[in-house]
């Protein structure tokens, strides 16, 4: 039997009076708990997302536009956690030294805590970096060195902090124990701690904090990738950014080995998409080629032509072989910054369109 259901007009808007004097009642609850918050921890603790201001991710470069562009933001993020690892010599402590030096370029102030004790200083002034205001730091301990980034980091002086390295970072405790003495775990918990502490430091204080960190195999592993860094865990999962170099090629002139072609794979992004690759050559005694780099990137875009061995931009040639190319960027930087201009440029340009895109489809 049907039944049809009569209702009254009056009812339902008391109903709905009642569901706005609720509704009023409890945002004055949460504007007196958001005050509340507000004076015990400062303004800012507590706020909608609509009302706080957008404010675009920071970036240091790394001196390398190739590693840039595949960072997402221009470089590495401020008031993040990066971590950079590899194999033996294949540009790590470089890499950290050129995001110092074009940190120092900008007016920045960096410090580098040289865990390992193995720092050249003349090999990071050949690399850019202002080794007269550079701080410098030599620890004893895993402890003392973390308890060193903390003061730097909490003073908000400081731009770049670069610790090099993770696995030299040896607890208290295993300083004052007997060689062969099995410590079960201390260095991951050192890190955890350590971490948890500086996390919401670094982000406040917009302070660049790069971990330098080695490679280990785990023994007995069959199938799958045996490789681990040194650490725990912490480091992977507190980290914006995890970078992985390695030594693709030798860069040769004749038969004389003048460096080295690396690959870096962003194994993790936070702030841009992941898993991208860049490439670029690390020159020995110079560091990172920035007009290797720049002429790598102006090739794949279009910008600067390759008819064999001949490199043209706009018509007038730049060199033969990419040694000759290089070798005229560098002496001829008016062109070289023309065409970083025009890479940059154009990259803007893509993914504004990219953007645009993805929002129709969406639509």
């Amino acid at each position: 039997m049907l039944k049809i259901l009569f209702i009254n007009p009056g009812e339902k808007g008391e109903k709905v009076a009642e569901d706005k004097e609720k509704k009023s009642e409890k945002e004055k609850v949460l504007e007196l708990a958001i005050s509340q918050i507000e004076k015990q921890f400062g303004k800012g603790a507590v706020m909608k997302l609509g009302e706080a201001k957008v404010v675009p991710i920071e970036a240091i470069s790394t001196g390398a536009l190739s590693l840039d562009l595949a960072l997402g933001i221009g470089g590495v993020p401020r008031g993040r956690v990066i971590e950079i690892f590899g194999p033996d010599a294949s540009g790590k402590t470089t890499l950290a030294s050129h995001i110092i030096a074009e940190s120092q370029k900008t007016g920045g102030t960096a410090a580098f805590v040289d865990v390992e004790h193995a720092m050249d200083p003349s090999y990071a002034s050949k690399l850019g970096v202002d080794i007269k205001n550079l701080l410098v730091s030599q620890p004893d301990s895993g402890e003392q060195a973390l308890e060193i980034v903390e003061t730097l980091v909490r003073s908000g002086a400081v731009d770049v902090i670069v610790i090099d390295s993770v696995a030299a970072l040896v607890p208290q405790a295993e300083i004052e124990g007997e060689m062969g003495d099995q410590q079960m775990a201390l260095q991951a918990r050192l890190m955890s701690q350590a971490l948890r502490k500086l996390t919401a430091a670094i982000s406040k204080s917009k302070t660049c904090v790069v971990f330098i960190n080695q490679l280990r195999e785990k023994v007995g592993i069959m199938f799958g990738n045996p490789e681990v860094t040194p650490g725990g865990r912490a480091l992977k999962f507190y980290a914006s950014v995890r970078m992985d170099i390695r030594r693709v090629e030798a860069i040769k002139q004749g038969d004389v080995e003048i460096g080295n072609r690396v690959r870096v794979t962003i194994k993790k992004n936070k702030v841009a998409p992941p898993f991208r690759k860049a490439e670029f050559d690390i020159i020995y005694g110079e560091g990172i080629s920035r007009e290797g780099s720049i002429l790598d990137v102006a090739v794949e875009q279009g910008i600067v032509e390759k008819s064999g061995t001949w490199y043209t931009f706009g018509g007038q040639k730049v060199g033969q072989g990419a040694e000759g190319a290089r070798s005229f960027l560098k002496e001829n930087q008016q062109v070289t910054k023309e065409i970083e201009a025009k890479v940059r440029e154009k990259l803007a340009v893509l993914k504004t369109v990219k953007s645009v895109a993805t929002s129709a489809t969406r639509r």
